[in-house]
């Protein structure tokens, strides 16, 4: 074989390795006439829950005429190769992926960084975005010491802050002029963690554990004698070996006089939908634009957010995105003694048809969306 032939198959491998292994959609010449919705940190579970919402017509948009990117920081601690191939594998037509590389720390998440160039990009190129649960945000980021939290993987943290502080702006740096200052009518939200970083990026706090700062519980027994509606999460697990105990609550909440629920999400303000609780921190001081739209039963804790200028931005600290909440896919238990049943079966079918509101509420946006402007 000459070196020419050498040179040309050395050149087409190349090409053939950076387009399989690519993940750059919004430089890719990419279909303007669809619609873009983002989902950050684009696991291969969220995909999944994403997939059940859109098969089960739960996020009821048009997905002939809609795609989802999977937006992530490449600093991230999860291999997204996985994301890669499970779209592959499973011939994801509609699902892409986008890569953001730059220098990120608690430093600079509130300004114009390494980052913003591209954040700008993927907003310019789609109508909305959703930010998902995941682990505490390093107390550093909001402020203060770390002294309950568990930190696991702060590069994601400082991505999706500062791409929410991007987005929403916020009292860290009031001189910045926030994305949706030009659409005002784009979508964000986020469930759990998704809250708790729009509260952080905005200027706001964590209570960094809830049994111990608002309890004043140092010890899994001692947050079990709270009672069950007070938990958002199940502390058995740490006493009792039982497989089939949830780690998580399903417990009510309230609304407050905010109209998010009841003008916006169709439900009865004096209803008290049981919810699917996942986290030990909960908003504290409220950042920039953010107020507050239900709580928990004795309302100390925050559950949910909405921004006062921007209509189309709101989070919940629950998990309403959660497949079991709507079919029998987990028999579990709270209480070593109790019988197991499906997490459909615990909250009843009024708190389903609570869940289903809220995502008619979220489709309803997103297909009214339009797309930017070129």
């Amino acid at each position: 074989m000459n070196d020419m032939k050498r040179l040309l198959l050395l050149n087409l491998a190349l090409i053939l390795f950076l387009g399989a292994s690519s993940q750059d959609f919004f430089d890719t010449d990419f279909n303007k006439k669809k619609k873009y919705i983002v989902l950050t940190n684009p696991t291969v579970r969220n995909l999944k829950t994403v997939q059940f919402l859109v098969n089960s017509e739960l996020l009821d948009v048009k997905t002939k005429k809609t795609n989802f990117v999977g937006v992530y920081f490449k600093g991230q601690n999860y291999d997204f190769n996985q994301t890669k191939e499970f779209i592959e594998s499973n011939k994801l037509e509609n699902f892409k992926l986008h890569a953001i590389t730059g220098e990120l720390n608690e430093e600079n998440l509130f300004q114009e960084n390494e980052c913003s160039a591209e954040l700008r990009k993927v907003f310019d190129n789609s109508v909305g975005v959703f930010f998902f649960g995941g682990p505490d945000i390093p107390p550093g980021v909001y402020g203060e010491e770390n002294t309950l939290s568990v930190v696991t993987d702060p590069e994601r943290h400082y991505f999706e802050t500062t791409f929410l502080f991007h987005l929403l702006g916020g009292y860290w740096n009031e001189n910045y002029k926030p994305f949706l200052e030009e659409r005002p009518k784009y979508f964000v939200t986020g469930f759990c963690l998704g809250m708790q970083t729009m509260n952080v990026a905005t200027g706001g706090t964590l209570i960094q554990d809830i049994p111990a700062e608002v309890y004043r519980a140092s010890t899994p027994r001692e947050t079990l004698n709270l009672g069950r509606t007070n938990l958002h999460r199940n502390y058995w697990q740490e006493i009792v070996d039982d497989s089939l105990l949830m780690g998580i609550n399903l417990h009510t909440i309230q609304f407050t006089n905010h109209p998010f629920f009841g003008k916006g999400v169709d439900v009865n303000k004096r209803f008290t939908p049981r919810i699917y609780s996942s986290h030990h921190q909960a908003a504290e001081k409220l950042g920039k634009g953010l107020e507050v739209t239900c709580l928990s039963p004795d309302g100390k804790v925050i559950e949910g957010l909405a921004h006062n200028k921007y209509p189309n931005v709101f989070a919940v600290q629950f998990h309403p995105e959660v497949p079991g909440l709507y079919d029998d896919f987990y028999v579990r238990k709270f209480n070593p003694d109790d019988m197991p049943m499906s997490y459909n079966d615990i909250i009843g079918k009024k708190s389903v048809r609570f869940h289903e509101d809220y995502w008619y509420y979220i489709s309803q946006i997103l297909r009214k969306a339009k797309k930017p402007e070129k």
